[in-house]
């Protein structure tokens, strides 16, 4: 699994990019066909003002793409929502394929 994490407008410190790892690696638990995840965090910014912080994933496992966005007041709650969606995509789109 390939693991690629951007930050935009702004540069992480290296807990941020740990805690984002650590979680990310947990996504082995629910599908081994996992071939690139690409984790995005991003500034929203209004005229030089911060209002949020933006976390995006994308997962591709062989023929689907999985992508889910979150926004919140902190990069970690942003990225800790978003994972939630994406594990839940993951479960569903492997039940169907089970069924």
């Amino acid at each position: 699994m390939n693991v690629n994490i951007q930050t935009v407008h702004f540069a992480a410190d290296s807990k941020l990019i740990d805690y984002v790892k650590r979680k990310i690696d947990k996504l082995n638990l629910f599908s081994d066909r996992i071939i690139q995840v690409s984790v995005f965090l991003k500034l929203d910014n209004v005229v030089h003002v911060i209002k949020d912080k933006i976390a995006e994933i994308r997962v591709h496992v062989p023929r689907h793409n999985f992508f889910v966005k979150s926004t919140s007041k902190s990069f970690e709650e942003s990225f800790d929502n978003a994972l939630d969606s994406m594990i839940s995509q993951i479960k569903r789109n492997k039940e169907r394929k089970a069924a």
